[in-house]
């Protein structure tokens, strides 16, 4: 806990994290309930109402925002960066899980339907929002003391979020395994399959695509 408090830029980052997972949790389902007229769950975690890929390019956001001087640079700069994290993070998900969330083949300029270039504006913009808004009341937040609740409720938050990511990717690696027709062999296996078999899955991640056989 005091580790927590004393380190400010650890803390600086993991509220950066979290709080861009839970925007793109609400970005991307509200955008995909105008675009259906219905609820469709858009989740990156088992539990937590988080999607990292946009925690992650907040953190990239907070590492190179501050250095840049004009607001050209940003949007240059965290269109460049939030287009690779996105790219990133479809290809590591494709190969560890055989699936993947996104494909944006349907764009003129798109990048093995990773990223695009539309969308790569989409993180420029969100970049310049960041800049502009988001980076000033941020850091006058970050820079109080860090009170003993702060760094006990962020102490608990690490502790779910760590178990949820674990558990998580443990599920859908089995998954993998299970489609690939690979037997459970070992007792954490055989929990996985009794408690995360395929309906519980595939109910939480509902725009997977499995892509076992595709060529990278």
């Amino acid at each position: 806990m005091k580790l927590i408090a004393k380190n400010k830029k650890f803390l600086r980052y993991f509220w950066i994290f979290l709080i861009g997972s839970l925007a793109g949790f609400l970005y991307e389902n509200i955008l995909v309930l105008f675009q259906k007229g219905s609820f469709e769950l858009r989740q990156g975690l088992l539990y937590c109402p988080l999607i990292p890929v946009y925690g992650i390019g907040a953190m990239i956001y907070e590492m190179i925002v501050p250095k840049l001087k004009s607001p050209l640079k940003v949007f240059l700069y965290t269109m460049f960066f939030g287009g690779t994290v996105e790219y990133v993070c479809s290809y590591v998900q494709e190969v560890l899980f055989g699936t993947i969330s996104w494909n944006y083949t349907w764009v003129t300029i798109n990048f093995n339907g990773r990223t695009s270039l539309l969308h790569a504006f989409y993180w420029g913009t969100a970049g310049l929002i960041y800049y502009e808004l988001i980076h000033p009341l941020f850091d006058k937040f970050m820079n109080r003391d860090i009170t003993k609740m702060l760094a006990t409720v962020t102490m608990v938050l690490i502790v779910f979020i760590s178990f949820d990511v674990l558990i998580s990717c443990s599920a859908v690696a089995r998954q993998k395994a299970r489609l690939l027709k690979m037997p459970a062999k070992t007792r954490i296996d055989k929990f996985l399959d009794e408690h995360y078999p395929d309906e519980v899955i595939d109910r939480v991640y509902t725009n997977k695509i499995v892509v076992l056989n595709s060529k990278i």
